[in-house]
């Protein structure tokens, strides 16, 4: 299965063919009913919304009127309780797909309708176009752009434009996670990331226009892409910000790592599919080594180990048993499954070694725990630093707000709240790690990622205040 639902939504059982029963966790709204009218209207917006002028547009919401489907922007995204003494930002959104749950609807889904998408307060941003390069019949797209009117291209650069000869946004927001795409001989989803991010920056070079992007996750998957995106907006001056929503997300214990502090040893846990998760597990570790004296240095090789040779490095001490202990520790026991860490077939380790000597140590143990943690030790401190990552449900996988915050702030100040190299060095362990266990485990050198940069002193939720200003 290639897509999957954001963090903190429970798993989909087909997150193709979602099940909109009555009573349905699931189910979206307007019912069944409903949906067919919309569906109706929006076949006559130019074979679902693909491409149309905005006089088709506005043509085809006289017609949604007709059905009893108001254009209600004050509903959401001009709410007066949330644009008052706000310079809202204009952005435009590319995403594969919008289905519930997935990432377009818990970050996009807080722009129009609030940062707990009850219609509430939320972010001084409004969506003004789309692009969904993989729709659908029930694709939850249709239904926002009807809702909020916002109108639905069929190519990036009409998007970014809105359709115009001039880019009119103050921002973009690129979204290449989950939906229908091939899997390469390491385990890679393909996501189009890096065709987006190159279809975004062209327009910015044909309208001679420069705005700050958002790229969700980690960049390429493959490592040219992922360096690719980097350089071509180092090259731009793009602002530029990309990851896991892991770093700004809550953290049970309460920790914070204090600056230019030494850090002897480092262990993470994570769970799931090894390129997916791997991404989210190395960010959260590497949003709290980078604060180490110095800065971050990069990163000097990588492996794989599977199986046996796992398990003799953690037997060895590689793997410090007492960090291990602590960040298993801090996982709530619902986040704890049955299958032992040393029969579980999908277990792996990434090994990786910064360019001053600390040794991180990843271990992905889908089937034995379903969260995230992180232990360290400090030196001068008797005990490990272990924190839970958490992934809540509620309201709204909330951790996407401090995720969009940050979003938020650098698409108002042209700033990125914290820095791309940190995405762009555990785009290359985790590519990296992945090579190497396709490769039989073998220890690869990384002199690609010597990669310096120091970190931004930006908070975790509950910080900041989604209700401040920017």
């Amino acid at each position: 299965m290639s897509g999957s639902p954001a963090h903190g939504a429970k798993p989909l059982k087909d997150d193709y063919n979602l099940s909109h029963g009555k009573g349905s966790p699931w189910a979206w709204y307007p019912p069944r009913k409903s949906f067919r009218k919309l569906t109706a209207v929006v076949k006559q917006m130019d074979d679902f919304n693909l491409g149309i002028t905005r006089r088709d547009y506005v043509k085809g919401m006289g017609t949604a009127a007709a059905l009893g489907y108001t254009a209600n922007p004050s509903a959401a995204q001009d709410n007066d309780n949330r644009s008052v003494g706000k310079d809202v930002k204009q952005v435009a959104a590319v995403m594969t797909g919008y289905h519930k749950w997935w990432h377009p609807d818990v970050i996009l889904g807080k722009i129009f309708d609030g940062w707990k998408q009850d219609g509430g307060p939320g972010p001084a941003l409004q969506v003004v176009s789309m692009y969904i390069d993989q729709q659908k019949p029930d694709d939850l797209g249709q239904q926002v752009s009807v809702k909020y009117n916002v109108p639905i291209y069929n190519t990036i650069e009409k998007a970014v434009t809105v359709g115009g000869d001039r880019i009119p946004v103050d921002g973009v927001i690129s979204i290449g996670e989950t939906g229908n795409y091939p899997t390469n001989e390491k385990a890679q989803d393909l996501f189009p990331r890096r065709r987006f991010f190159a279809e975004i920056t062209d327009t910015f070079q044909k309208f001679d226009r420069i705005v700050p992007v958002f790229s969700d996750k980690h960049f390429g998957p493959v490592w040219s892409d992922a360096k690719w995106m980097y350089d071509r907006a180092l090259q731009m001056n793009i602002p530029l910000m990309a990851g896991s929503s892991l770093p700004v997300s809550f953290r049970t214990p309460e920790i914070s790592v204090p600056m230019g502090c030494q850090i002897e040893g480092v262990v993470g846990i994570g769970y799931s599919q090894l390129d997916k998760y791997g991404c989210h597990t190395l960010e959260a570790v590497q949003c709290l080594v980078e604060r180490r004296r110095q800065g971050e240095t990069g990163v000097r090789w990588v492996q794989c180990l599977q199986g046996e040779a796992m398990w003799n490095a953690v037997d060895r001490g590689i793997v410090r048993k007492d960090l291990l202990a602590a960040a298993l520790n801090v996982l709530p026991p619902g986040k704890r499954q049955s299958t032992p860490m040393r029969t579980n077939s999908q277990a792996a380790l990434f090994l990786f070694q910064y360019n001053d000597g600390l040794l991180g140590n990843v271990l992905m143990l889908n089937g034995t725990v379903s969260a995230i943690s992180v232990a360290l030790k400090i030196k001068g401190q008797s005990q490990p630093l272990a924190t839970h990552f958490e992934e809540r449900w509620q309201p709204s996988v909330p951790h996407f707000a401090y995720l969009l915050k940050a979003v938020e702030r650098m698409i108002h100040t042209g700033v990125p709240s914290y820095p791309a190299e940190r995405t762009l060095l555990i785009s290359g362990i985790l590519d990296r790690a992945l090579t190497s266990r396709h490769q039989n485990q073998r220890k690869l050198e990384t002199p690609e990622l010597a990669i310096r940069y120091q970190p931004s002193d930006y908070p975790h939720a509950p910080q900041p205040d989604l209700l401040a200003g920017i």
